[in-house]
């Protein structure tokens, strides 16, 4: 039987901070795939994520189809604005927020998975990282600050992530990011400069795709997700309408669960997708094929 066997991979999932997510979905599944799964958590979210776990708050959540528990191998504090510590400034650096956890930039953490596994230690890296301190600002009244922000975070992190992952992961690995159909269409009130950002990040992923191909020999895929009621889609404002309006209007007329994407997300990290990269999958019920609202 052909099945997605990820057994003896390492996953690094940038962007877990609760079970709601698709980040946590994708994790999920990897680790049903046999995956072993770190992820990076922002400073600030860290403790109540922590708090969570020890807790068992989301112990339902974590449980496998085969009854057992996911455990993450490592949970490292991660912020992905920042390259390497020279880019955090002090007042970051030294807020209550990020003080106890110390250097938490992109290179930071692959200098703690070197540590903690050795030289080619990851396989799959997965960007589910997206933020705009102006998102409900429609772009018209959007800052140059807010906008450049949006991207910083939002895409330019992903050229990082490849940039300095890419010498500890083995031959053959796999980059994923996540999109959003505002990269081609008009989302009214998707703001702050997030369309600008996911289309970015969706030709980025074609560039890295030919880059990080030729050099190292790993592939970068992203996928288009419909929208989802996560904690961080609910900054918007409207994610239930948004919802609710792609339900009656895709060819599948039923909501997006986040496991769909978390299946996509593993088959595109296994040898099962090795001749796919480069490439925007669409996982929305269909509704990205549609010209015209029912």
């Amino acid at each position: 039987m052909l099945s997605i066997d990820l057994t003896g991979k390492r996953a690094f999932v940038a962007g877990v901070a609760d079970d709601a997510g698709f980040g946590f979905a994708i994790a999920k599944a990897l680790a049903e795939a046999g995956a072993s799964v770190c992820v990076g958590t922002w400073p600030p979210a860290f403790g109540i994520f922590m708090t969570l776990l020890r807790r068992g708050k989301i112990e339902a959540a974590l449980t496998l189809s085969n009854g057992s528990k996911m455990e993450f191998e490592r949970i490292y504090p991660f912020d992905a604005e920042f390259d390497t510590l020279a880019d955090m400034p002090a007042d970051v650096y030294e807020s209550k927020r990020y003080k106890e956890y110390g250097d938490v930039s992109i290179q930071a953490t692959v200098d703690r998975m070197k540590a903690d596994f050795g030289d080619a230690c990851v396989d799959i890296v997965v960007h589910s990282l997206a933020n705009s301190p102006e998102i409900k600002n429609v772009l018209l009244e959007t800052s140059r600050k807010g906008y450049l922000d949006a991207m910083s975070v939002s895409t330019y992190s992903m050229v990082s992530i490849v940039q300095r992952f890419s010498p500890i992961m083995r031959k053959g690995g796999s980059y994923l990011s996540l999109s959003f159909m505002a990269s081609e269409r008009v989302i009214p009130g998707y703001g702050g400069g997030m369309s600008s950002a996911k289309a970015a990040l969706e030709s980025d992923t074609r560039v890295l795709a030919f880059e990080a191909g030729r050099r190292y020999g790993h592939r970068v895929n992203c996928i288009s997700a419909g929208p989802l009621a996560s904690r961080a889609a609910s900054a918007i404002g409207f994610i239930d309408l948004m919802i609710e309006y792609c339900k009656v209007n895709s060819p599948l007329p039923e909501e997006l669960d986040a496991r769909e994407v978390g299946t996509t997300a593993a088959f595109l990290s296994s040898p099962l997708a090795s001749g796919i990269t480069g490439a925007t999958i669409y996982v929305d019920k269909g509704y990205s094929a549609m010209g015209k609202a029912i």
